[in-house]
C-alpha cells in the first residue's frame, strides 16, 4: 500500500500572483510615476471595476504625500482626490484595527475618524465632479460605515454607485457589511440584498460571490461551534451555495475579473465546512495554489486552514 499524500504546498497570498499588473502599479506609484498610473487605469475597458485598482494604489505607503501636491495644484483631479480619499481611508482603518467596538481605544478611534472625515471631503468633490466614477462611491460606502452615517445613506450611495455601474461587485460588497448585524443591519436584510444581487446580475459574473459572503458572516457570528455547525447544515443554505456558485465561478462565461480568488476562495470555505468535498474541491482546483486572507482569517490561521481544508477536499475525504 502506497502512503498517504503528505500536506501539499501552501497557499500564494501575494496579490500580484493572480493579477500580474498589481507589482507594477504598486512600483509605479512608490516611484510616483503617476502618468503611467493614470494611463493604465483610463485604459481599463468599460465595466472594469475601478475600486480594485484604487485600492491598490491606496496601500503603497507614503502615497499620500504626492498626491496631496497633485490635488493642491489639480483640485479638480478625480483620479488624484478618489487615490487620496482612498489613502486616508486605509490608514484610518489600519488605526482603528478590525477589532470589535469595545476593543478599540478612544484615541483610535478619534483618529480614525479624523482620517475618514478628510477622505469623506475628498471623495465628495470627487462625486460631485464626476457623479458616474465608480471607485469614488465605492470608497464612500466605506466611510459612511467607518463614520457610522446610518443604512439609509449607505442605500442612498449605492444607488448612486448602481445607476452608472448596476453589478459592481466592490460596492456590493461594502453595503453588505453595513446590511450586517455588527455594523447596525439585520440577517434578513443582509440575505435579501445578496440574494437581489444575485439574481439581478449577468451569469458568470462575481455578484453570486456575496452569498457567500453572506453565509460566511452570518456563520461567524453565531456563538459556539455548535451552533455554526448547525447553520451549516441547514439545506437551504448548502442550496444556495451551489447556486450561487453556478451562477457566478462556476459558470462557463466566468472570466475571473478582479476579485475572483477572495469569491472563489469563499465557497471552497464554505463547502469545507458544510463537509461537501466535492463542491469545495472545484473551488479549490479552480484555485491552484492562488488565496486571499479573507475568508480563511475567519476560520483560524490562514494558511492552515487553507492547506487543511483543500487537502481534505482533494483527497475526497470528509
Amino acid at each position: 500500500m502506497s502512503p498517504a499524500p503528505g500536506p501539499g504546498p501552501g497557499p500564494d497570498f501575494e496579490l500580484a500572483s493572480a493579477h500580474p499588473e498589481v507589482a507594477w502599479l504598486r512600483q509605479a506609484a512608490a516611484t510616483a510615476d503617476w502618468a503611467a498610473v493614470r494611463q493604465y487605469h483610463d485604459s481599463l475597458p468599460p465595466g472594469a471595476d475601478r475600486a480594485f485598482v484604487v485600492r491598490v494604489l491606496a496601500e503603497v505607503g507614503g502615497v499620500e504625500h504626492v498626491l496631496r501636491q497633485q490635488v493642491a495644484a489639480v483640485p479638480d483631479d478625480v483620479f488624484a482626490l478618489t487615490v487620496l480619499g482612498a489613502r486616508l481611508v486605509q490608514v484610518g482603518w489600519g488605526i482603528r484595527t478590525s477589532a470589535r467596538a469595545k476593543d478599540v481605544s478612544r484615541e483610535q478611534f478619534d483618529a480614525f475618524h479624523a482620517h475618514l472625515r478628510d477622505a469623506e471631503q475628498l471623495l465628495i468633490r470627487a462625486t460631485a465632479l464626476d457623479p458616474s466614477y465608480d471607485a469614488a462611491w465605492a470608497e464612500r460606502l466605506n466611510t459612511v460605515r467607518g463614520l457610522s452615517l446610518g443604512k439609509n445613506e449607505a442605500r442612498r450611495r449605492y444607488d448612486r454607485l448602481a445607476r452608472y455601474h448596476p453589478h459592481h461587485f466592490t460596492g456590493q460588497a461594502r453595503l453588505l457589511q453595513k446590511l450586517c448585524p455588527k455594523w447596525g443591519g439585520s440577517w434578513d436584510e443582509a440575505h435579501g440584498f445578496v440574494r437581489e444581487c444575485l439574481l439581478a446580475a449577468p451569469e458568470g459574473s462575481l455578484s453570486g460571490g456575496l452569498v457567500a459572503e453572506a453565509h460566511i458572516e452570518h456563520w461567524s457570528d453565531m456563538n459556539g461551534d455548535d451552533k455554526r455547525a448547525e447553520y451549516l447544515r441547514q439545506p437551504h443554505v448548502h442550496a444556495e451555495l451551489v447556486e450561487a456558485a453556478q451562477r457566478s465561478v462556476l459558470h462557463p462565461q466566468f472570466g475571473r475579473p478582479y476579485g475572483w480568488v477572495t469569491v472563489q476562495g469563499a465557497f471552497a470555505a464554505l463547502f469545507s465546512l458544510i463537509g461537501d468535498t466535492a463542491q469545495a474541491a472545484a473551488h479549490f482546483r479552480a484555485l491552484g495554489n492562488l488565496a486571499s486572507e479573507y475568508p480563511w482569517s475567519y476560520l483560524g490561521k490562514p494558511a492552515e486552514e487553507y492547506v487543511r481544508h483543500r487537502d481534505t477536499a482533494l483527497r475526497g475525504r470528509r
